[in-house]
């Protein structure tokens, strides 16, 4: 991969922000943008600079959070159709989100909404490995069937949840607009914090890039170089699985974004994972920032979830996709 490839990237990452900055109910001029960032202290200087400018970061982190998460599913399922909603993982983390949103535990409701959400992720992928592995199917196939279903069954209980616990249309509301997804504007510690994950993310997958591209040679081929394929299927999933429990803590759930990222990043930086996951971070951040900008800008004074765009965008995406591997 060209350095210019990587610049592109970046660029266009950085024109995306600046756009979605700009981008709202009332839409700012990109010289009101530069004032703000030097200092103007009109009210509406502050409002780009404390309100827009941290949830368009969010919504990149976000993004990139997700197009990491994408590319390591797809590479330890070695199938360009996969994508991190596929083993339940975003299904468990929205089942924990209703549980936060609408029981009150007497503890802060972000810190709650948090650590439920990571937790129903994390442990729903736990329960698709375990049921695998009892039935005695651990390739990728058995993992993807055993996803789908756990994630039928999670959104029935999520259903569930949401008709016997709401005590009101408000409550209700408010776990739909979560599940719809969208990027709420977070404190300047709580982007930081969102950052970090975003960095931490990076650092964790990139040590798996060597065996993902020997997982994408087949199992046999895997072993003889030396890697445990079984551990590092458990592993890669379970980090997978973190990364996109971190995204949808903060996002809610964006469908497709895991999905289209890997694959604009593969056509750019080739199938080696140790420049595909970089590439993968940046074209889901940008795709999540131009969405972001969308919901919030095509529909005034309304705006429609993040979900819904990218649904509205992902979904002709996943038909080509399809096609194109039947056709091969």
């Amino acid at each position: 991969m060209r350095a210019n490839t990587w610049l592109t990237l970046v660029v266009i990452l950085a024109v995306s922000v600046v756009v979605a900055v700009c981008a709202g109910h009332q839409w700012a001029d990109p010289l009101d943008v530069a004032r703000a960032f030097f200092g103007d202290d009109s009210l509406r200087g502050r409002l780009l600079v404390e309100w827009r400018l941290p949830r368009v970061l969010a919504a990149a982190a976000s993004g990139a959070l997700l197009g990491i998460g994408g590319a390591v599913y797809q590479g330890v399922f070695r199938n360009p159709l996969a994508e991190p909603y596929l083993l339940g993982s975003a299904g468990g983390a929205a089942l924990g989100a209703t549980v936060a949103l609408l029981v009150p535990l007497g503890l802060p409701q972000s810190l709650v909404l948090a650590l439920l959400a990571f937790a129903g992720a994390w442990g729903a992928t736990v329960v698709v490995m375990g049921i695998a592995r009892l039935a005695g199917s651990v390739d990728a196939a058995g993992l993807l069937l055993a996803g789908v279903a756990i994630a039928a069954v999670l959104g029935a209980l999520r259903s569930f949840l949401m008709l016997a616990l709401s005590d009101d249309t408000v409550n209700l509301q408010v776990v739909l607009s979560w599940v719809l997804g969208g990027i709420q504007t977070p404190s300047w510690p709580g982007l930081g914090l969102l950052a970090t994950a975003t960095v931490a993310a990076i650092a964790i997958a990139l040590p798996l890039a060597r065996g993902l591209d020997a997982l994408g040679l087949g199992e046999t081929m895997a072993t003889g170089f030396g890697h445990d394929v079984r551990r590092l299927t458990d592993v890669a999933v379970l980090v997978g699985s973190g990364i996109v429990a971190v995204a949808v803590v903060f996002s809610g759930l964006v469908a497709f974004v895991g999905l289209a990222a890997p694959h604009i990043a593969r056509w750019l930086a080739g199938p080696l994972h140790r420049r595909l996951l970089p590439a993968s971070a940046l074209v889901g951040a940008t795709i999540v920032t131009v969405a972001d900008a969308i919901a919030r800008s095509a529909l005034p004074p309304a705006e429609i979830p993040l979900g819904l765009v990218t649904a509205v965008a992902g979904g002709p995406f996943f038909i080509l996709l399809l096609a194109r591997q039947l056709r091969a």
